[in-house]
């Protein structure tokens, strides 16, 4: 018998209260909030979609790690094993802890960034574009075009537009370019995977013009897969093997454990690059500690070094990529717009044809947001022109690309009848669409704004 049911490949072993609340109760907590979740008190959310970062549920083996961690200032031997996991995969010969992703990013760039540098990736995620651009530089997204277009399905539509990275390399000037980096799997994209081809012809690209390429590998695993799934060549390979093709591309790569290692803090910074690793280093041990703990506790490095052994099973994968199929397919049936086909991490709602009478000015993926909370408790994200929008030197909203909302899905957290409640709040708030309305924001931060931003419904 071949079973047509993909049962979650685990036993659950402790379990967590979840809140009810009613409509009114949500409206006010809403209201309070300023209509942002990120301000929502968390047991007053039903359904947590805001992020798959650090939300994780941890297995046995990794409590068992969190025990036996070596809490010791230096030379740690869970560092030591942290390191043999991060090494496994990666094949990197320098691999620095940081307590997360952010981290490793704002160390990196504090030293390649600057003013008058350039930094090309398929698509920077929120943290990403923020550090590069604090130190001045510029931080430039080159997708594939066709992962503009949420309902066109293709296998890889988080590739990198080769050809417009050669342009670009060659408008800025390949010394204005400390480095290239993808992010796999394309998060503002949609969470959609990266070809094997493609980060092969990025990283010809990279090398005839003397530019390192690093990963955002915070979804490697899930980008792995995908490759197995889609790409001819690799669907009788091991998972593991094919991540660690990906990584023998890059020179270097930063990663958040919060996703893929399967943990609730933890990063890494990966390089081969010595004199650049020395620089890290150094800078780490001013803001983060000693390099052997990076600003996390030993037991958070055993925890890591499991999690990155068990998101290669296949059995894992299978079970996270077609419970997320599963929402999207659902979704699609219902005749809800999303990114199409479905991600590896999340859903992501097209809000432009959701809501094609509100305009970018008014935030149609913030009002979505707020009503699929009022109306089932559920939270997630606005990825949109909240997130990523602009203003030009007149004050007016320069639009994001896409206008989406992101429903990014905890690791081995919540169960089928969790996403059947889920799909059932999206259809019907899809059904009610016409009576949603715009929001405005009235206050925000200078950078990161979607995090602290405070709103008001409009009319």
């Amino acid at each position: 018998m071949t079973p047509k049911t993909i049962i979650e490949p685990f036993k659950i072993k402790s379990v967590e209260p979840i809140k009810f609340t009613t409509r009114e109760e949500r409206e006010k907590l809403l209201k309070n909030a300023g209509y942002n979740p990120f301000m929502l008190h968390a047991d007053n959310v039903l359904i947590d979609l805001l992020t798959d970062s650090g939300t994780s549920a941890m297995s046995a083996k990794q409590w068992a790690g969190i025990m036996n961690g070596d809490e010791a200032y230096a030379g740690s031997k869970s560092f030591y094993r942290f390191e043999a996991a991060v090494n496994k995969i990666t094949n990197m010969k320098h691999i620095i802890p940081t307590h997360q992703g952010r981290a490793a990013e704002k160390i990196l760039f504090s030293i390649v960034g600057g003013k008058g540098k350039y930094f090309p990736n398929n698509t920077h995620f929120d943290t990403t574009r923020a550090n590069i651009e604090f130190t001045g530089a510029e931080a430039d997204d080159l997708l594939v075009e066709i992962g503009k277009h949420p309902a066109e399905r293709a296998d890889f539509k988080g590739n990198m537009d080769v050809e417009k990275l050669e342009d670009f390399i060659k408008e800025k000037g390949a010394e204005n370019i400390p480095l290239c980096m993808l992010t796999v799997t394309n998060n503002s994209g949609g969470g959609q995977p990266v070809s094997m081809k493609n980060i092969r012809e990025t990283k010809e690209v990279c090398k005839k013009h003397n530019i390192p390429l690093f990963l955002d590998a915070c979804r490697f695993a899930e980008n792995a897969y995908f490759i197995k799934l889609r790409e001819k060549g690799y669907e009788n390979k091991p998972v593991l093997e094919i991540a660690q093709e990906m990584f023998s591309y890059a020179d270097g790569a930063t990663m958040s454990a919060k996703k893929d290692a399967l943990v609730n803090i933890g990063g890494f910074l990966a390089m081969n690059d010595e004199e650049l690793a020395m620089k890290c280093r150094n800078l780490l041990i001013v803001t983060e500690g000693f390099p052997t703990y990076g600003g996390l506790a030993g037991r958070d490095l055993e925890a890591v070094a499991q999690g990155l052994e068990e998101v290669v099973d296949e059995h894992y994968l299978q079970y996270r990529i077609k419970s997320v199929e599963y929402l999207g397919n659902k979704l699609v049936d219902a005749g809800v717009p999303i990114i199409e086909p479905p991600g590896g991490h999340a859903i992501y709602i097209d809000a432009k044809r959701f809501l094609p009478n509100i305009p970018a000015e008014q935030y149609p993926g913030q009002s979505i947001v707020c009503e699929l909370y009022l109306e089932g408790g559920v939270r997630g994200v606005e990825i949109g022109s909240v997130m990523f929008g602009k203003y030009d030197e007149n004050g007016k909203l320069i639009p994001a690309m896409m206008e989406l909302v992101r429903l990014a899905i905890p690791r081995r957290v919540y169960t089928q009848s969790h996403i059947d409640y889920l799909i059932e709040v999206i259809i019907e708030v899809f059904k009610n669409r016409n009576k949603l309305k715009g929001y405005k924001i009235t206050y925000e931060a200078p950078m990161l704004r979607h995090f602290t931003a405070q709103f008001e419904p409009i009319g």
